[in-house]
């Protein structure tokens, strides 16, 4: 007889649905699936169910006990009286609030104001830019607005509006603390920079503890709260005091659990949340691992080929600097910057150097995010490389010496849906810790001895290149 508990985890990301199916009570993945969204920066939620239902056909559920979803981030979801949805989505890459960004700032007294309020300095990325857009932008739309609540926050309702499980919106400490009008220290909403945002107070999703369930489906599956994705990223990989996570995905993050809130006037590092009753200081770059695909394209390679080409040329790429802000960029708050190739001469003109200053672009880019933490007494005892970009061989072994701390590369897991997972299984569990899940590794890398000075010099050349461009 088969005693096993099973959990799921839905990873509703930027990019697609992942389902992960674990045991409750080690962690280990039995089974998964997935399902593509739409590419772009708006999207109407349907898709994202459509995408759910794709995923769990085929019996991945069958057996599960408890889920729970681990959400992108930020974005808006608009929904009238009816809980229609209002417009299509805006994403967390959607620049276009960048202007209202500005303006809240200003309005409420810069960006000291702001990190007193709610631990965060606005950004195009966060939702309550992205309202003030709204109302300016679309008022006919905006009038439609009863209540505003995240892409986890509408997957986990849909979910439970299949059956007889839905009560109210519901979200979580975690993915409330991304949206500029919910304060991690306080642990409550700031309705009136809701209000300040978007010209009056419309509802909000309640937010529940980390352990708690937000209903049962018609068939008793307990949903739990869910969370944000880095929020669901960090408890999927079991992540101690002193770990920071390093991830190279569509976007690039830096961020480590905290017993208390940080406070940051440089606005580099958010004050949010996580998804156990903590804190979770993070940074978010727009540009990660899509700068090694552009790279790879501009020398008209495969990425396997750009590895080998970068560790062929020495540090510091024979003084060639990457800019990497191919999509603008989130830290710093340059929305409508663009990539700058800096120190070109004919002599370091080849294609090693220019594969070696992607890499190294891309990752001075996530050691700002580091160093900022160190900078709050943040100890880095060891960095956990994770994201589609932590599989290149380039980039584990620079970023040791980039990072100045030892890396570890997790093996390869959807972990914001295994961190989803074992928030369900927690809920479950009715206990007061989430459950004890080992983290598997797939590689460890020391700092080497040797060259201290050399990586010193590229991250220093990076940071005086930021500072020419753009005055930072």
């Amino acid at each position: 007889m088969n005693d096993r508990v099973l959990v799921a985890g839905v990873d509703s990301s930027t990019q697609s649905t992942k389902i992960v199916v674990c045991d409750a009570a080690t962690g280990q993945v039995v089974r998964t699936a997935r399902a593509p969204h739409p590419d772009g920066t708006e999207v109407h939620p349907d898709r994202w169910w459509e995408a759910y239902q794709q995923a769990s056909s085929g019996g991945i559920l069958d057996g599960v006990a408890a889920l729970a979803v681990g959400g992108q981030q930020h974005g808006m979801v608009t929904l009238d009286e009816d809980d229609r949805v209002v417009r299509d989505a805006l994403l967390w890459n959607d620049t276009r609030s960048a202007g209202a960004a500005r303006d809240l700032t200003e309005e409420l007294g810069g960006v000291a104001a702001w990190v007193d309020a709610v631990g965060l300095v606005p950004v195009a990325s966060f939702t309550v830019t992205k309202l003030r857009w709204l109302a300016e932008h679309e008022p006919h739309n905006a009038a439609r607005v009863a209540r505003v609540v995240l892409p986890h926050d509408w997957l986990t309702g849909r979910i439970l509006q299949q059956g007889s499980g839905f009560e109210r919106w519901t979200t979580d400490r975690g993915d409330a603390s991304g949206t500029g009008y919910w304060s991690a220290a306080d642990d409550d909403y700031r309705l009136d920079l809701l209000e300040r945002s978007f010209g009056r107070v419309i509802d909000v999703p309640q937010v529940l503890a980390p352990a708690a369930a937000a209903g049962r489906t018609a068939n008793d599956l307990l949903v739990a709260a869910g969370t944000g994705d880095n929020m669901g990223a960090a408890l999927g990989l079991t992540l101690e005091p002193s770990d920071v996570v390093v991830s190279l995905g569509t976007s690039g993050t830096v961020f480590t659990p905290h017993r208390s809130a940080i406070r940051d006037e440089t606005g580099a590092i958010a004050g949010f949340a996580d998804a156990t009753g903590h804190h979770l200081p993070l940074m978010c770059t727009l540009n990660a691992a899509r700068v090694l695909t552009a790279a790879a394209s501009m020398l008209g390679v495969d990425l396997a080929e750009l590895d080998r080409l970068a560790l062929q040329a020495g540090p510091g790429a024979g003084g060639l600097s990457l800019l990497p802000y191919l999509d603008g960029e989130r830290t710093p708050d340059l929305p409508d910057a663009t990539g700058t190739l800096s120190g070109l001469t004919r002599s370091n003109a080849t294609p090693e150097n220019l594969a070696r200053a992607a890499v190294e672009g891309m990752l001075c880019n996530l050691v700002a995010g580091v160093d900022a933490l160190r900078d709050h007494d943040v100890e880095v005892r060891r960095v956990l490389l994770i994201g589609g970009a932590a599989a290149s061989r380039a980039v584990r072994e620079l970023a040791p010496d980039l990072f100045r701390a030892p890396v570890v590369v997790p093996a390869p897991a959807e972990y914001v849906g295994v961190g989803a997972a074992r928030q369900a299984a927690w809920a479950l569990s009715g206990e007061q810790d989430p459950p004890t899940w080992r983290l598997d590794v797939d590689s460890e890398y020391a700092v080497p001895p040797g060259d201290e000075q050399a990586h010193a010099d590229v991250v220093a050349r990076y940071r005086d290149l930021v500072a020419r461009t753009h005055g930072i």
